[in-house]
């Protein structure tokens, strides 16, 4: 298990890797996002994203998937979100993309109110198999604390 007092700021988790079907893509595009760009073929070439993309809910499922199924994934009181400081999705992800995330410990402190706790913050950074951001986000997360 993993506390407050190991998540000290620059410590980075890695991630295991998801390759992106379209299968997946149309199925979750269909049911949460039903955009053209997102379900049509044809209709997404005249897109902004000139062709079938995945939503950006969907690369930020997979991300929060990998992220749980990580070491990090092995907070003490499991992975609490508390707020989304900033989120984007700089490219569009595609079927056939391998996703990876990296979690890196921005910030650490305890809280005043409840000192069995404390708040994290963290940038996630999702890339694919280029090496490309497909997704980052920054967001605080409530910790339990060892002591």
């Amino acid at each position: 298990m993993l506390f407050l007092e190991d998540l000290t700021p620059g410590r980075r988790f890695e991630t295991a890797s998801h390759t992106l079907t379209e299968e997946e893509l149309l199925a979750f595009a269909r049911q949460f996002d039903p955009q053209f760009f997102h379900t049509d073929h044809e209709a997404a070439k005249n897109s902004v994203f000139a062709g079938l993309a995945a939503s950006g809910w969907h690369t930020s499922s997979i991300s929060m998937r990998l992220v749980a199924q990580s070491e990090l994934g092995k907070v003490a009181n499991g992975l609490v979100g508390m707020d989304v400081s900033s989120m984007r999705w700089p490219r569009p992800t595609r079927a056939g993309d391998t996703l990876t995330v990296c979690v890196e410990v921005l910030e650490s402190r305890r809280s005043s109110s409840q000192p069995g706790f404390g708040i994290v913050t963290v940038r996630w950074t999702t890339t694919n198999q280029r090496q490309e951001i497909a997704m980052q986000m920054e967001n605080r997360i409530w910790v339990q604390a060892r002591a």
